[in-house]
């Protein structure tokens, strides 16, 4: 039997994101006070000041990590299940996506065909080009949606997939590519860049 652990995870993380986005039910009291009694003089003029706006510096955006492109949910949820994860350069056919990642997460104390693959590395275009192309060559089916391109192994060579019967996933966005080894899976990648 196949636990599905970072899908159920995903859920319990999308609940609770939901969740705290609830408005307050708490009623409102009206004031109890008279209102203040309303006067013809003006209001005081407003004066210049010299200090500078505040600049706020952003902070720097770390490198991604196996721990770090996926959700903190995920990531805790598959290290508590006693998974670790290793990293790989991340490929598609023959294009290197440089400064990518794929990571493989599993129990690598014990041999098992269990495990979860989750990849993110940025694109340009003319590489995503390449990679397209070349998935497309090699029978990999294209869909879009949301102006992003969607690469999809054929189901019926599919080692596994997911309850809408997609297996292993590649999305294409605006200059970054993910992949995991299902499509649902897609959605625990959160890496922002």
């Amino acid at each position: 039997m196949r636990i599905r652990l970072p899908l159920a995870a995903g859920a319990l993380l999308a609940s609770l994101s939901l969740a705290s986005c609830a408005a307050d039910a708490s009623p409102q009291s009206a004031p109890t006070s008279p209102a203040a009694p309303q006067t013809t003089e003006p209001a005081p003029a407003a004066t210049a000041t010299s200090a500078p706006p505040e600049e706020s510096t952003p902070e720097p955006v770390a490198d991604p990590t196996c721990e770090t492109i996926i959700s903190s949910g995920t990531a805790e949820a598959l290290t508590e299940q006693g998974w670790t994860s290793e990293q790989e350069e991340f490929r598609i056919g023959e294009t290197l996506v440089e400064e990518g990642l794929l990571c493989m997460w599993a129990d690598f104390s014990t041999a098992s065909d269990h495990g979860q693959m989750y990849a993110w590395g940025p694109i340009s275009a003319p590489s995503a080009e390449t990679a397209m192309a070349g998935l497309q060559r090699d029978g990999w089916l294209r869909s879009s949606a949301g102006g992003r391109q969607y690469f999809t192994e054929d189901p019926a060579y599919a080692l596994a997939t997911d309850s809408d019967g997609f297996g292993m996933t590649y999305e294409f966005g605006d200059g970054w590519v993910k992949f995991a080894d299902t499509k649902q899976s897609l959605l625990l990648i959160d890496w922002e860049g």
